[in-house]
């Protein structure tokens, strides 16, 4: 989930005229129009047109707009979808029911490249998070954003998570991505009533030294807001997100500070994932080669 961000007008540009011109600079890889996994009438693959954009545009605002409590620009609202001028640039994972006559997207992530971002002037987190010391001290890695993640509400299960993770890991693996890391959420704009889960992240999961990142100094709010010893871990698990929860358990760190997002109505927290600590056993659960769910 992510805070509105100026960008270039390059990207501007680009958002109103449709995405040839940047295209034309990045082209889309071979496997887009192809499927990157299927679990029963469920696929993954990339968003290969501007229709299919639309569809995931239109579930993120049934789910931030309409169950949650994001308010809508003016554009969004009249257009019922959420829109910003990064998913003109972005790569876009959907998962796909094929159980009906007309197929619907019920399931999506936006995904950002570095040699991307480096282009039209950076990455989207870094309107809540100053991530320009973690990139500097990794300048061989290839870095990919995540964000504008969810699942349309009947699909909360596993089966639409794991897709979901395959395409990921799937993107990964042809981009031969070395760092994933993007902003997750907590429900509120009250970090008092997240205490517990926001000190543990701070006293059990912070990312240090080199992988350090933190909330810009206008917009941070402190996550050690109980002293360790007071932190009940199992309690705070159960407290955590199911996205934020399951980061952590493939082996994701987070960053230094929360930021509100008063537009999302959320408390957005950094996860930083290098591709390198990911556990063992999930690699070997989707495949070295992103084949466990390979249609």
């Amino acid at each position: 989930m992510l805070a509105h961000k100026v960008i270039t007008e390059q990207v501007v540009s680009a958002a109103r005229t449709g995405s040839g011109f940047i295209q034309s600079f990045f082209p889309k890889p071979l496997h887009d129009r192809f499927t990157l996994g299927r679990i029963g009438s469920l696929e993954v693959r990339l968003a290969s047109t501007k229709k299919d954009i639309k569809r995931a545009q239109r579930l993120r605002y049934t789910v931030f707009c309409e169950e949650m409590s994001a308010l809508p620009d003016l554009v969004s609202r009249l257009k019922r979808r959420d829109i910003d001028a990064f998913d003109t640039i972005c790569d876009h994972l959907l998962v796909i029911d094929h159980a009906n006559i007309k197929p619907k997207v019920v399931g999506t992530y936006r995904l950002l490249r570095q040699e991307i971002a480096d282009h039209y002037n950076g990455f989207y987190t870094a309107s809540e998070f100053d991530i320009g010391p973690m990139l500097a001290a990794h300048p061989d890695a290839r870095f990919l954003e995540l964000g504008r993640s969810c699942v349309a509400k009947p699909y909360r299960d596993k089966r639409t998570v794991e897709l979901l993770w395959h395409g990921i890991w799937a993107y990964v693996k042809r981009y031969k991505i070395d760092v994933m890391f993007g902003c997750a959420s907590f429900e509120g704009t009250d970090p008092d009533a997240l205490a517990l889960p926001l000190s543990f992240l701070h006293h059990s999961a912070r990312a240090e030294g080199e992988w350090r990142a933190s909330a810009l100094p206008n917009r941070r709010i402190a996550m050690d807001r109980m002293q360790r010893e007071a932190v009940n871990g199992k309690l705070a698990l159960h407290a955590l997100p199911p996205l934020i929860k399951g980061y952590l358990r493939v082996g994701a760190k987070i960053g230094d500070g929360a930021v509100i997002d008063h537009q999302f109505g959320t408390t957005d927290v950094l996860v930083i994932l290098p591709v390198k600590a990911i556990h063992p056993r999930y690699i070997d659960h989707y495949g070295e080669d992103a084949t466990r769910y390979a249609a």
